[in-house]
């Protein structure tokens, strides 16, 4: 075991630090978390607070800031960014608001996007704009890279701190604190002595901020039984009255799978105590719990229950799961290989054991039986679990007090002998009728015309249909007919998600449908037999005459792109781009030109996710 670290009181107010982060998987606040404790480590004083729970007003106070954040769909800004964003592009804000400001960025992308690293350039940009000072270069972190986001973190965490101790030195008497010591733990667990009953689904009565207790009401596979994929619709009814639009999304919070819990208690020698009620007591207001723990005071639990709804057991580690578990440990081997997944030259290491086979805390923790990890570190090592968000697939003028979702049961396979299955959408599949959940609801990035006689564009090929029928059936409840959906699958017999209800809407002439069958014989998607495989993309180019009566000057439609992010949304482009050519004549730059209008009239509206 290590000696641990105390926390170093700073000795002038201005060697306080400001950490922002907006994430919607997890990663920027891993990041943000980092950055946190080697700052610590420098003795800055140090928060660490998401972009939606900070008080907005209070910016203009603070001197030194990271932000850290991640770019979503095609370029936007994730969620729980957009308070502060909207408020950053006020136009009554002065250009000298912020010349008090130093600011560092570092961005977390994927250059498999289109857009790569958007969100972080846009901040940047206007940051600048209102008088703040960029002291380093950004950051961007790429998924791509070989490394992943420490590819390009590590390098910029040095840069950060080598320029932050230049203009802000230790004060005298005090050294950089050592990387091998342990960090005090987030929280402390008090046994509860009076009698306390945990409840097996729900945390608490009262649902959080914008979330609504449901009741599951359906649970049914959308695709053939021997498909190999397996698409569910799932519907949630309330007995409250709920608000969402089409392009919004809902919120999910899984469960860990009782069995895994139960192996991981036994692992760690906690299942003695793993259903006495205890009580969470937070020693850091700097540090957070998963945002849908209980409030103080009503935070009585079991650590049963903590792994099964509050942290990630299940999750792919990253690098702060290692730096974590070396403390823990006093065998030698795993410490020293624990070390060397903490160290740049370790990271092509670290990535083979655990990215590219994308093996879980779990397994890896099977593996190192020497770590011991204290029960009071419980949410430091553990990732937070997360809730997911979905998009909705319904319609609240046709579906009252209800939310209807599409979702695609994720499980592949790697080398490992399990296969990997995900966190919330296995939780899902098992969930019979009758469970209730809690459910968030968030704006979207998408949104319906305001116009009902103005025509729109959906292309959703998949899950990605979702938002489309979504949208398609909120405008047949208002009386409007011009609707054209592409959806893309494999099999017209086996995936293709909710064709008798196209087929309805057809036949009443409130939709034209047109759908891309990959596997089936081209005829099945109207195509000429030469083609090998149809994709949306294809049958976009073929009715590139009636594309653009949609989306040219004499339709003025709306373009909807939603589902796989990569190559599909770039191919769809590149169609419009092709319509643009062939039914409106236009030159290559202008018909590119045409497409960045449409996106700055938001008369394209895109949506992806991996």
């Amino acid at each position: 075991m290590t000696e641990h670290l105390e926390h170093a009181a700073s000795d002038g107010e201005e060697r306080v630090l400001l950490v922002l982060y907006a994430t919607e998987t997890g990663n920027s606040l891993d990041v943000a978390e980092r950055v946190a404790r080697e700052a610590r480590r420098r003795h800055f004083h140090t928060r660490v607070t998401s972009m939606d729970d900070y008080p907005l007003a209070e910016l203009i106070n603070e001197h030194l800031v990271i932000f850290v954040l991640s770019t979503t769909g095609a370029g936007q800004e994730p969620r729980p960014m957009a308070p502060l964003w909207n408020m950053l592009l006020r136009s009554d804000l002065p250009n000298d608001l912020f010349d008090h400001l130093d600011y560092a960025v570092f961005g977390l992308g994927d250059s498999s996007y289109e857009k790569f690293n958007w969100a972080a350039k846009k901040l940047v940009r206007r940051l600048e704009s209102l008088g703040a000072r960029h002291i380093i270069q950004r950051g961007e972190g790429d998924e791509q890279h070989r490394l992943g986001i420490d590819g390009a973190l590590d390098p910029w965490m040095q840069d950060l701190f080598s320029t932050l101790l230049a203009m802000y030195p230790i004060p005298d008497g005090l050294t950089i604190l050592p990387s091998h010591l342990l960090p005090p733990a987030r929280v402390h667990l008090e046994p509860v002595t009076n009698k306390y009953r945990v409840d097996s689904t729900l945390a608490s009565a009262v649902p959080l901020p914008h979330h609504h207790f449901g009741v599951l009401a359906e649970n049914k596979r959308l695709t053939a039984e021997d498909w190999t994929q397996d698409v569910r619709h799932l519907s949630i009814k309330f007995e409250d009255d709920i608000s969402y639009a089409p392009g919004d999304v809902t919120l999910l919070y899984p469960q860990a799978l009782a069995e895994d819990v139960e192996t991981l208690l036994t692992r760690l020698g906690w299942h003695d105590t793993a259903d006495a009620p205890i009580h969470i007591r937070q020693l850091s207001s700097d540090q957070g719990l998963p945002a849908h723990f209980p409030a103080e005071g009503e935070n009585k639990t079991t650590l049963r229950e903590v792994l099964t709804k509050y942290v990630d057991i299940a999750a792919v580690p990253r690098r702060s799961f290692f730096e974590w578990i070396r403390h823990f440990t006093s065998d030698e081997q795993h410490k020293e290989k624990l070390e060397e997944f903490c160290t740049p030259e370790g990271q092509e290491d670290l990535y083979d054991y655990v990215h590219r086979v994308r093996r879980t805390i779990l397994e890896v923790l099977l593996e190192f039986k020497s770590v011991d990890i204290p029960q009071e570190y419980v949410f430091d090592v553990f990732p937070p679990m997360r809730p997911r968000m979905f998009s909705i697939a319904s319609s609240l003028k046709m579906h009252p007090k209800e939310v209807q979702l599409c979702i695609a049961i994720v499980q592949y396979r790697t080398r490992l002998k399990t296969p990997r299955r995900g966190v919330c959408t296995s939780y899902l599949a098992r969930l019979p009728v009758g469970t209730r959940l809690q459910v968030g609801f968030q704006k979207g990035t998408m949104r319906a015309p305001d116009d009902a006689s103005r025509p729109v564009l959906c292309v959703g090929p998949g899950t990605g249909v979702a938002p489309m029928r979504a949208l398609v059936e909120e405008r047949i409840a208002t009386g409007s007919n011009r609707n054209t959906l592409y959806f893309g699958c494999r099999s017209a017999r086996a995936d293709q998600h909710y064709a008798d209800e196209w087929a309805a809407h057809e036949a009443r002439q409130a939709l034209t449908y047109r759908p891309a069958f990959s596997r089936d014989a081209p005829s099945a998607s109207g195509l000429p037999s030469s083609r090998d495989r149809v994709y949306v993309q294809d049958v976009l180019r073929h009715d590139a005459q009636s594309v653009w009566e949609i989306i040219g000057p004499r339709g003025n439609g709306v373009v909807y792109i939603a589902g796989s992010a990569g190559a599909m949304p770039r191919a769809v482009r590149a169609a419009l781009v092709h319509s643009a050519r062939v039914g409106g004549g236009l030159s290559e730059d202008e018909a590119q030109a045409f497409l960045l209008r449409l996106e700055r009239e938001n008369r394209l509206f895109e949506e992806g996710w991996n």
